[in-house]
């Protein structure tokens, strides 16, 4: 059975730092492309990061996030996992992480998912 269990948001200053957590059973991780998503309220979907599966760990941002977030992976603990740096208040949301289909390109225009968690909500507010 494959679980996804994000963990690690919360309420933030503008400006502050979170780290979220996902962890994984169920399936090979570290055979896997594997993503964050959030969703702001009354928005659709937004992809933020990707991580590859390759030892050298490709990893790719939307431009919103680039240069303040940082994707990362651990196989051995079969865990994803999202710094978010400089926070600001439009990165509010409930972040998701996800599988991205398998044989997928990395640097596909667009991801399909086949797995998400529940989600974990971050708020950025003063």
């Amino acid at each position: 059975q494959v679980q996804l269990v994000e963990s690690g948001g919360g309420l933030v200053q503008p400006g502050g730092s979170l780290r979220l957590s996902c962890v994984v059973s169920g399936f090979s991780f570290s055979s896997y492309i594997m993503s964050w998503v959030r969703q702001a309220p009354g928005k659709g979907p937004e992809w933020v990061s990707a991580i590859g599966t390759t030892t050298a760990f490709i990893r790719r941002y939307a431009d919103s996030v680039k240069g303040r977030f940082t994707i990362s992976r651990d196989n051995a603990k079969n865990t994803l996992y999202l710094q978010m740096n400089s926070l600001k208040p439009e990165d509010t949301a409930l972040y998701y992480c996800a599988r991205v289909k398998g044989s997928t390109n990395f640097w596909a225009t667009a991801y399909e998912y086949d797995y998400w968690g529940q989600g974990t909500q971050v708020t950025v507010s003063s």
